[in-house]
């Protein structure tokens, strides 16, 4: 059992929050960790799965089948196949404020719940729970980890074979079942052939015209597309920065396929021998890094890239929360070197501190305050 860094960020909120939301894409082991933390509460736990019909039929009256468990923790999963038990949980919390009373799963955005956000505001904390990490499953599995993506079932299988397999099932199910049931109705074929554009353009800027016509629809439809990619947890835009500068900037996001080993599944990579042979290898190990960074921030901090029209790039930029700046450069070779650019946009924007981020073992300082990084001492970014 691989223990999952946040469950101790959950534990503190469900003593201190009425309700505790856990969301993430389906199959990032929600489920799961809700169990682990079931075992360690010491009052009474109800668990309730909402795609089982005997759980369904126990919330045939809701009210009066919830109104028991005042004393208990009540654990809901997956919440979002039922968005109108938003505003009874609410009105059950008013009546009694105590920490853990219910503990909701869900596997979309709290936007993306109907009503979620306006009927338990103040009354709810909620923690993303991502696929496995490089910190959780171990610096010594990194390359699998990046090739078969964290999803437990995928990143655990016997093979790269079958991990393969269950990527290619979870896209299927993903697309044809887990969409229709938050009442989004699009094409599964065509969502998915979406997909899959991202994918060959992952980690570059986001040009909505340019997938439309290769679409055959509309800009705004494509935007929906995203935004329903991005809602359920699967894709990510990395903004840009923008700084009060004479510089002319980039305006567009960047697009990335949040985890690796679905970006490599859509792509048709299944192998290490075929990724290093791949000419998405950069911006696949781009997107992976940025990935486990991301996840490792504090609250407070956050993230954008930076890039201007004079080619001045720096792939994750990163604010803490004295607003400082923090530049990290990533690169796919065992000898990295910045280019001008990097070193171009250090000056404009006067960053306190700079990495660059490679897959080798060793860290070393590279000048003007910037330091080569492994990718297995990522957590010196945020020291």
């Amino acid at each position: 059992m691989i223990k999952r860094r946040i469950q101790a960020s959950i534990e503190t909120s469900l003593k201190k929050y009425p309700v505790v939301g856990i969301i993430g894409s389906r199959q990032a082991g929600k489920t799961t960790l809700a169990k682990m933390i079931q075992r360690r509460v010491s009052k009474k736990v109800i668990y309730l799965d909402l795609e089982l019909p005997s759980d369904l039929n126990k919330l045939h009256d809701p009210e009066l089948y919830l109104v028991q468990f005042t004393d208990s923790l009540v654990i809901i999963d997956e919440i979002q196949r039922m968005p109108s038990l938003f505003p009874l949980i609410r009105a059950l919390v008013d009546k009694k404020r105590t920490g853990g009373r219910f503990l909701l799963l869900g596997s979309a955005s709290p936007g993306l719940i109907k009503h979620s956000s306006e009927s338990l505001a103040g009354r709810i904390i909620y923690h993303e729970l991502s696929p496995f990490s490089i910190h959780e499953t171990g610096h010594k599995n990194f390359q699998q980890l990046w090739l078969r993506g964290g999803y437990p079932l995928s990143y655990l299988a016997e093979s790269a074979e079958d991990s393969f397999a269950w990527r290619d099932a979870f896209i299927k199910t993903y697309l044809e079942m887990d969409i229709p049931q938050l009442g989004i109705r699009v094409p599964a074929a065509q969502l998915r052939r979406f997909w899959t554009m991202l994918a060959h353009s992952h980690g570059h800027l986001w040009n909505a015209s340019q997938i439309a016509g290769s679409l055959g629809v509309s800009a705004p439809t494509v935007r929906s597309y995203l935004d329903i990619l991005e809602e359920t947890f699967v894709v990510t835009r990395l903004q840009p920065y923008f700084a009060n500068i004479k510089k002319r900037l980039v305006k567009s996001p960047k697009v990335y396929v949040r985890d690796s080993g679905i970006l490599h599944s859509l792509l048709r990579i299944g192998e290490i021998d075929d990724l290093m042979g791949n000419p998405s290898l950069g911006r696949s190990w781009e997107g992976f890094v940025i990935e486990q960074i991301i996840g490792l921030l504090p609250d407070g901090w956050s993230h954008f890239f930076y890039r201007t029209g004079a080619g001045a790039e720096i792939d994750l930029l990163l604010i803490d929360k004295k607003n400082r700046l923090i530049a990290v450069e990533i690169k796919y070779s065992a000898s990295p070197r910045a280019e001008r650019g990097f070193w171009n946009a250090l000056e404009d924007l006067s960053c306190r501190k700079a990495f660059i981020v490679y897959p080798g073992e060793e860290t070393y300082p590279s000048g003007k305050n910037t330091i080569i990084l492994s990718v297995k001492e990522l957590n010196r970014i945020i020291e």
